[in-house]
């Protein structure tokens, strides 16, 4: 657990050797054109218990809108020292947002499942947006989502 727990705290710099076999994921997360500011996402696993494994990507430098990002937050207390190096800016709508990390194989077709929460400045907080099993089956398939992500895939 413990492998896998540091293969998912480090992402595009995952250089552990021996810890854990990894490949490259990118993850496409394509914004609808909702009509606000710059959304808010963060991008995290859960294990096949449903408890927080680890968060992959932060799009949104400020903190202080990481509360909107409720089950994100909810999961880590806010606790920025899991995003540190893990950071880009916010999306706009209709923007596309893509992203290459590397994950570990133990990941797939194990139980566990990737999350987005996505938040956007004046407009109501989507938790959960995303939700999708990490199986080498379901890359490349494409997920909508519930408010403001057009759709969602990983790719290996």
């Amino acid at each position: 657990m413990r492998s896998i727990l540091a293969a998912l705290a480090v992402t595009t710099a995952l250089t552990l050797p021996g810890i854990a076999m990894a490949r490259p994921v990118t993850l496409t997360t394509t914004l609808k054109n909702y009509g606000g500011n710059g959304a808010y996402l963060a991008i995290y696993v859960t294990d096949p218990k449903g408890a927080y494994a680890g968060s992959l990507w932060m799009a949104g430098t400020k903190s202080k809108y990481y509360g909107h990002l409720s089950d994100w937050y909810r999961a880590t207390g806010g606790n920025t020292a899991e995003i540190n190096g893990i950071t880009g800016a916010s999306v706009g709508a209709g923007r596309r947002l893509a992203i290459t990390l590397d994950l570990a194989d133990a990941l797939f077709d194990a139980g566990y499942t990737l999350h987005v929460d996505a938040a956007v400045e004046d407009m109501r907080d989507s938790p959960n947006e995303i939700a999708v099993p990490l199986t080498a089956k379901g890359a490349g398939q494409p997920v909508q989502g519930r408010r403001y992500i057009a759709n969602f895939s990983y790719g290996m």
